[in-house]
């Protein structure tokens, strides 16, 4: 007897799946499908998209270059291995077309189209905070009991 002829079992047992005789189509086989995939959620279109990095601010370390600033941004960031939060610094190059800023000045830096090899930032002023003002009468628009005599 023959060692394949071992292996077969003595009586034909009829398999149930539909791919001994290649019965299922391949549109079938293409694609496997699972009761625990989860269906894909849907994209909104009405959302804009989300645009990374859109503005930094620094302090400005040097503007001896004409129509150029050096900007010193500060962030903080996890240690690797401590995961204490420490400063990190970067400088970057802006473009300051009318050499409007010195150094010290806290600027914002807007991402552009490259200007040249280092410069990828304009650099804009701070827009002005609305800073609210502590007397209580021109809030609410009545006089403070302190404030009446």
């Amino acid at each position: 007897m023959s060692l394949t002829a071992s292996l077969l079992p003595l009586h034909p047992t009829k398999l149930s799946t539909q791919f001994v005789h290649g019965s299922t189509p391949l549109s079938l086989l293409s694609k496997p499908t699972s009761s625990l995939s989860f269906p894909t959620p849907l994209r909104h279109t009405f959302l804009p998209p989300i645009k990374a990095l859109k503005y930094l601010q620094g302090r400005v370390v040097c503007s001896t270059n004409d129509k150029t600033v050096a900007v010193e941004v500060t962030r903080l960031a996890p240690h690797p291995k401590y995961k204490r939060r420490v400063r990190k610094k970067k400088k970057y190059q802006a473009h300051d077309p009318e050499n409007q800023f010195q150094v010290g000045d806290v600027v914002q830096l807007e991402k552009s189209r490259p200007i040249s090899k280092t410069k990828a930032f304009i650099a804009v002023p701070l827009p002005v905070k609305n800073l609210k003002k502590k007397s209580g009468e021109e809030e609410l628009g009545i006089p403070l009991e302190s404030q009446q005599v």
